[in-house]
């Protein structure tokens, strides 16, 4: 019979630390599902972010697409009316072609007269710069005068202080 409790008894223990096994296991298996949770949350919470992202970034695709039709429908309207104005500087250049050769001789006049015109210019320009040359010359002239009329008063003054020394 004691052999019988011990046997028991010996069971008993094994059961015992397997069930203690087995809430430490079970215990380590709720922690990690806890993280698991825990990491599921926040990747659904990730999820609904990139999703009103995703959104918010088709909406601008489809704003964007819009403003893209608008434009290429004004670049047309400019393209046609680049065309438009090309016809019309064409015309315009053969307009002027025929007007230039009838009006050759007198443009040839004109560019004679204005170079005419050109060499007065700097004839002119000439003369006043020899004008103002002058009449800095004169400037330091009437300078020159003025210095030697008071050095003159000034030598009669000397003399004849120098004579009423003398006497």
């Amino acid at each position: 019979m004691q052999e019988e409790l011990d046997l028991l008894s010996s069971d008993y223990h094994e059961k015992d630390d397997e069930i203690a096994k087995l809430c430490a296991k079970n215990e380590e298996l709720q922690d990690d599902r806890d993280k698991l949770q825990r990491t599921i949350n926040i990747q659904k919470t990730q999820i609904e972010e990139q999703k009103a992202s995703a959104k918010k970034f088709a909406q601008k695709c489809d704003d964007l697409q819009l403003q893209v039709s608008a434009l290429s429908k004004l670049v047309r309207s400019y393209e046609e009316e680049v065309e438009k104005m090309t016809c019309q500087l064409s015309k315009t250049k053969l307009i002027n072609t025929n007007t230039k050769s009838e009006e050759h001789p007198s443009v040839e006049n004109l560019l004679t007269e204005n170079k005419m015109l050109k060499k007065q210019k700097t004839e002119l320009v000439v003369g006043l710069k020899k004008q103002v040359m002058l009449i800095d010359i004169l400037k330091r002239q009437k300078m020159h005068l003025e210095a030697a009329k008071l050095l003159s008063f000034t030598e009669e003054e000397f003399l004849k202080a120098m004579d009423l020394e003398t006497q």
